[in-house]
Order: structure tokens, then C-alpha cells, then sequence
């Protein structure tokens, strides 16, 4: 069991960690330079995902200042309780002891969640993909350095450095104790965590995002809404994978070769269920299975719907409980939906590209899961924590 650190040596290890940063930014940049120029796969995500520059730098240094300057999650009340017979019984908040995190090409996470887990009492078991691999080792090379001028062990944060059927081995039998393994990834990476691991597993990662645009929408917002979670960043899972529009919206077919005509310009592909290809002369999607599909690219799909309830049914049918947003100026209907909706984050007027843990307040985010138990959506430094029980008594027996 790890002891836990004063929340003074984990602040002062998060600041150091963002001067460091600073002082290595050309040579981490040169480096994840040899790790784009390793890649040779042709998916543009991965690729985004995988590239750190400038302003990756600056979020990275950004979110250790936030961590350091953020109260300390652990040994929060949150529960006090005097019996009848004088036992004082309170529950705090307590570390987890150690996390695994398994993701895939992104550096920034080897420095925000490492932080994140960090802050909150945790040692951090990092595994990375092999496409990042020189960045990580260079960005966990300077968690070591931070921890030793703190006079702290190097094994608060560690590099797993496995492949497959290593990580495998590991995950059925790992060779120390692990308590929580948090994934970050497509569904298969998710899906192999799930089948081999020992341990509770908060499963994360998968968008297919909905935005419903209702009768009663104002048509710029939606359009801006639309683009703004399609086109911004394809590789992140809170972009935009599919929209619904109301029959009922007066000249929905205007509203629709427009949406379009827009979306072409950014070279997306808009692909039509039989109402809206017929509307729009877009390609018809061959079944419905791709309404389960998120994308990570330049594609969208558009479908019709009569009623509200119709679009929500469709929503909860298809999407991967990540975000929908509701288009509407109608904000009983608007309540309505949200409630319905079986998503961790629901929103009127927005566009999901905000479920993000920096963006809701909680300073950057271990994960957005998509599972109920024990958080759900962005789990920031409040969340990574588990809790106990403290009973204070004189003798009393039961």
C-alpha cells in the first residue's frame, strides 16, 4: 500500500513537472517528431491524436498549474453520522492506491492523467501505445526527474512498456497490485481491457454524439452547432456523429440542403436515410447498423424524424451515452429530452464538443466515461477518489 504523500510534495511535484515541460519544449517537440515520422498508418485521428506541438505544450503545463493550485481531493467529509450510543462515524474520501491507464497515441494524457492520479493520492502504471512510444518515455523521464528532486520514489509513476500479449499477461495476472484500470481508446482497446482485467474497469472513450434539431430550433444555431461538432476536431469523442431533424420543422427540406451545402465546404461526407437523401440527393446509408458507428472522420449521417419522442427513442437506441444535444427554443421540450436522453451529458442549444473535463471546471479529465458506476461523463480529480469509513468510539460493543 502506498503512503499517502503530503498534499504539499504532490503540489510541489505538479509545478516542478510544469517547469519541466517548459524547459524540454523543443526537445519533446523534436522527439514526437521521430514518432510521427515512425507512424505510417493512414488514420488522420490517430495522427492528430499523436502529434505534439506548441500548443499541446502549453495545455499540458496549463493543466499541471490548474492540478497544483486544486483542492486536495482526499480526506474530503462527506458523510458525519453520531450514533445513539455516542460512536462518531464520518466517511472521507480516500485514495484508490494504484491505477492503471491503457491508451493509445496521445503523449498529453502521459501528462494529464499521470497529473490527475497523481494529485489524488495514486501511484500511475502508464501504458502506452507504440506509436507515442518516444514521447511517452521522454515525458515520463520528466515525472521522474520531478519526483527525485522531491526527494519522492520514481515508482509513483511508471511506464509499462508491453505489448499485446504482455499488457494481456499483465491484465490476467498482474505482477502488482492494481485497483482501478481506467482505458482510453476505440471500442476494441476498450473491449480487450474489459475481457482480460482483474480489476474494476471505468470504460471510456466512445462518442457517437447526437444532436436533435426539434421543430421549434432557430436554424443558425443549429448550423453552427452542426458544424462546430463535426468539423473542429474529427479524432476527439466528443465530436458529432449524427443528426436528427423534426418533419416538423417548417421547410425542414431548406433547412436540410443547406446543412448540406455547408457541411460539403468543409469536405464532409453526409450520407442520408431514405427521407433525407430523397430531400437532398445525398448518398442513402445501405442499413441501419451505421447508426451505431462512431466515426473519427470527415463523415456524418443525417436522418428524419416525427416527433420528439421518435428522436429520442433513436438517440437511446443508437448513441454510446456520451453527449445529445437538443436544437430548440421551446425549453419545456427541452427538459424533456434532457431527461429522456440515457447519456452522461445532455445539453440544449450547445454543441458537445464541450463534455470535457477543462471545460466543465474540473480542470482537465482522467477519462469521460460512459459507465454508470462509480462516475459518469468527465472524471476529474474530484471523482478518482474511492471512500472510508472512520469510527471514533469509548468502548462501545453491539
Amino acid at each position: 500500500m502506498n503512503t499517502l504523500l503530503s498534499i504539499e510534495k504532490r503540489n510541489a511535484v505538479l509545478s516542478r513537472m510544469a517547469e519541466l515541460l517548459e524547459q524540454e519544449r523543443a526537445n519533446l517537440k523534436s522527439i514526437n517528431q521521430q514518432d510521427l515520422s515512425n507512424y505510417s498508418g493512414e488514420d488522420l485521428a490517430m495522427e492528430k491524436r499523436l502529434l505534439v506541438d506548441d500548443a499541446k505544450i502549453d495545455g499540458m503545463i496549463l493543466s499541471m498549474q490548474q492540478l497544483a493550485s486544486q483542492e486536495d481531493p482526499v480526506g474530503v467529509e462527506r458523510f458525519h453520522f453520531v450514533h445513539d450510543n455516542g460512536l462518531k462515524i464520518t466517511n472521507k474520501t480516500a485514495a484508490f492506491g494504484t491505477i492503471m491507464i491503457i491508451y493509445e497515441s496521445r503523449p498529453d494524457v502521459t501528462v494529464e492523467a499521470g497529473g490527475i492520479a497523481f494529485k489524488s493520492g495514486n501511484k500511475i502504471l502508464l501504458k502506452g501505445g507504440k506509436e507515442s512510444l518516444l514521447s511517452n518515455l521522454k515525458i515520463v523521464s520528466l515525472w521522474h526527474q520531478a519526483l527525485e528532486e522531491n526527494e519522492i520514489s520514481k515508482d509513483w509513476v511508471e511506464y509499462l512498456n508491453y505489448n499485446r500479449a504482455e499488457t494481456q499477461a499483465f491484465l490476467e495476472n498482474p505482477t502488482q497490485r492494481v485497483d482501478l484500470i481506467v482505458p482510453r481508446g476505440g471500442e476494441q482497446l476498450i473491449a480487450f481491457t474489459k475481457k482480460h482485467a482483474t480489476c474494476p474497469v471505468i470504460v471510456s472513450g466512445r462518442g457517437n454524439n447526437f444532436v436533435y434539431v426539434n421543430q421549434e430550433a432557430d436554424l443558425k444555431k443549429a448550423l453552427d452547432i452542426i458544424i462546430n461538432g463535426k468539423t473542429t476536431n474529427i479524432g476527439v469523442c466528443n465530436a458529432l456523429d449524427k443528426v436528427l431533424i423534426d418533419s416538423n420543422l417548417p421547410n425542414w427540406g431548406d433547412f436540410a440542403t443547406n446543412l448540406v451545402a455547408e457541411l460539403q465546404k468543409y469536405n464532409v461526407e453526409v450520407l442520408g436515410d431514405e427521407r433525407f437523401s430523397k430531400a437532398t440527393n445525398v448518398p442513402q446509408i445501405e442499413n441501419e447498423q451505421i447508426w451505431y458507428e462512431e466515426f473519427l472522420n470527415y463523415k456524418i449521417v443525417v436522418g428524419v424524424v416525427n416527433s420528439d419522442e421518435e428522436a429520442i427513442a433513436k438517440i437511446n437506441n443508437y448513441c454510446g451515452g456520451h453527449s445529445a444535444s437538443i436544437i430548440t427554443e421551446n425549453n419545456a421540450i427541452a427538459q424533456q429530452f434532457m431527461e429522456q436522453v440515457d447519456c452522461a451529458a445532455v445539453y440544449q442549444n450547445a454543441s458537445t464538443r464541450f463534455t470535457d473535463g477543462g471545460q466543465f471546471g474540473l480542470g482537465g479529465e482522467l477519462a469521460i466515461s460512459t459507465d454508470k458506476l462509480h462516475q459518469r461523463g468527465p472524471i476529474g480529480l474530484q471523482h478518482l477518489v474511492t471512500n472510508k469509513w472512520y469510527i471514533y468510539g469509548e468502548g462501545q460493543i453491539r
